[in-house]
């Protein structure tokens, strides 16, 4: 039964994470940190936010030292938030760093790996054995060092960052993210150090569910109890970031997997917070202690469904403009975009008449379903709502029945916290294909919510997708300022993704679950890709936007935005 996935405890710090311990929150820095002084003044503008740990950019020597200086100005200032240092492509900066942080952060994408290049690549047995030779002598320094001071560590695999080698022999995957993190653990119980816990980002929540949900997998498999450090990366910034990231990480937190989250957003570090709380809060009251683990593959495929939009179908109160139905309170019946009037009717009426949609509630009701066909199913269940929907599609499957499934979900509370209660609950389903779309209703508007939720999950396009980092110390222009730009410019065009990223240490790897890219390449210049491929390079960042608008016209996915 899953109240919550057992791991052990890591200390950070003063700070415990994972076993007994409650979900910690964390966030990170967008200061230079050679900047010590604003880097100190973010971090605690963080702590007195709620943060429990902070992070900060470290690239090279400068950065790793000037983190003694940011640690000790915290104790003398009473704050004892554990500091982390965040490492790529630079083993000595890690090495110096672990001098005075409490903890720190390697990607095993680019800690002994040079940037990805895509390029195709055989590796025999024997070569890919002599490649994990050389990783170990990389790292083994560190771990040593980490051992010895007691200091904590996270190997934290970017699905925008994995190694050529990792992709020549896994693929760009959700297992090659995975087995990239496990030659690093390997290396650390070689040692015997075991102070480590794993992260498994992505921009896409499904990749990311799936990554976490393998990584949980394989550590029962082989007997691994470490914690676990939720997040979606690139979510972007207001609602469309708060959705993005609620359906990743709520999804697994509401099935017990997860010990310490970050919602990463284009936005100052301290907004993180207020719907990380929110996102913790709603978990704690709505995570089912009956509802078993959710491991390994996606494990059913979703029902063939014969309403306009397969697998995302919005229903809205009356009034709303853009939903594929209308909930007419007045006589309990929906009308569709054709005009078309579908009685809602319940389990219990008499007669059943076509078409019409079936309101399921109880268990007691769905034999039902075996001897009458409504046109679909509005599932709206009183408790336990994703054990009971994960059921209802067993029976389904069972009986070989062929009913689209809405999800009629009601909430309650401010806006803030329903958005972030349906994005966490609603994508828990959604990411299996347990629906045919959303019905929710609540004090407010909820449509463009739906959309939201269902944009978030791939399941439909219904504005241009923006894949944007948070910024950091390595952000070579200001990332919200340009990326509210693009927005602007931009956000007119259904099924277009692109990504603003302010640097290239993820950057060309998250190109490719994006149709465009905007990276900083240096100050004051940007690159532009087009998939993997950067087409336009060193562009003045005064003239990179347009130059982006040019790119989109040049490949033919540009629309005129129209006009109200």
């Amino acid at each position: 039964m899953n109240k919550r996935f057992a791991t052990r405890e890591v200390c950070i710090g003063k700070v415990g994470v994972g076993g007994a311990q409650p979900i910690r929150i964390q966030s990170m820095t967008t200061t230079n940190t050679r900047d010590t002084l604003a880097t100190i003044e973010q971090i605690i503008r963080l702590a007195d936010a709620g943060c429990e740990i902070a992070r900060v950019t470290v690239q090279g020597l400068k950065e790793a030292e000037s983190c003694e200086v940011i640690k000790n100005a915290l104790l003398q200032k009473g704050y004892e938030i554990p500091l982390v240092a965040d490492i790529h492509f630079y083993p000595p900066a890690a090495l110096r760093a672990a001098d005075f942080v409490d903890k720190v952060r390697i990607n095993p994408g680019n800690f002994a790996d040079r940037r990805a290049t895509f390029i195709i690549k055989e590796y025999d047995d024997a070569t890919y054995a002599q490649e994990l030779e050389r990783i170990e002598e990389l790292f083994t320094p560190l771990v040593e060092k980490c051992k010895r001071l007691k200091r904590a560590m996270r190997i934290g695999t970017n699905h925008g960052s994995l190694s050529d080698r990792i992709m020549n022999r896994y693929g760009d995957t959700a297992h090659g993210m995975v087995e990239s993190a496990l030659e690093f653990a390997r290396i650390c119980r070689k040692l015997d150090y075991h102070d480590f816990l794993f992260s498994m980002k992505a921009s896409n929540p499904l990749v990311m569910v799936q990554a976490y949900r393998l990584l949980v997998d394989a550590m029962q498999q082989i007997g691994w109890d470490y914690p676990l450090h939720l997040g979606v990366t690139e979510a972007g910034e207001g609602e469309d970031g708060r959705v993005k990231s609620a359906t990743g990480i709520g999804a697994l937190l509401l099935d017990g997997i997860g010990d310490t989250i970050r919602i990463s957003l284009t936005e100052d570090p301290w907004c993180e917070i207020d719907p990380c709380k929110r996102l913790i809060s709603f978990v704690e009251k709505a995570r089912d202690p009956k509802c078993p683990l959710f491991l390994g593959k996606r494990p059913e495929r979703p029902l063939q469904s014969s309403l306009p939009h397969r697998g995302g179908n919005v229903i809205a109160a009356e009034g709303a403009e853009k939903a594929d139905f209308v909930w007419r309170e007045r006589d309990n019946s929906l009308l569709s975009s054709k005009k078309e009037i579908i009685p809602i009717l319940s389990a219990h009426s008499s007669p059943l008449k076509k078409p019409y949609a079936l309101e399921i509630v109880e268990e007691k009701e769905w034999p039902l379903l075996k001897t009458h066909t409504p046109a679909f199913v509005l599932f709206a269940p009183k408790e336990a709502r994703i054990r009971e929907t994960r059921a209802f599609y067993h029976f389904l499957q069972e009986n070989q029945l062929q009913i689209p499934v809405i999800l009629s979900f009601s909430y309650q509370g401010d806006w803030d916290d329903i958005v972030i209660a349906a994005s966490a609950e609603c994508g828990a389903l959604l990411i299996d294909g347990l629906s045919c779309g959303l019905f929710l209703q609540a004090p407010f508007e909820t449509t463009e919510l739906s959309f939201t939720i269902l944009q978030a999950l791939r399941r439909r396009a219904s504005r241009t997708e923006f894949i944007s980092c948070p910024g950091c110390g390595r952000t070579l222009f200001d990332l919200q300022t340009v990326s509210q730009r693009i927005r602007a410019r931009t956000g007119h065009l259904p099924g277009v993704k692109i990504a603003v990223m302010g640097c290239t240490v993820n950057g060309p790897g998250e190109m490719a679950d994006a149709d465009f890219g905007y990276v900083g390449s240096k100050s004051g210049k940007i690159d532009l890709y087009v998939g993997k491929q950067c087409v336009k390079k060193d562009i003045d960042a005064e003239e990179a936007v347009e130059q982006l608008v040019a790119l989109l016209h040049a490949h033919g996915v540009w629309k005129e935005p129209q006009l109200n």
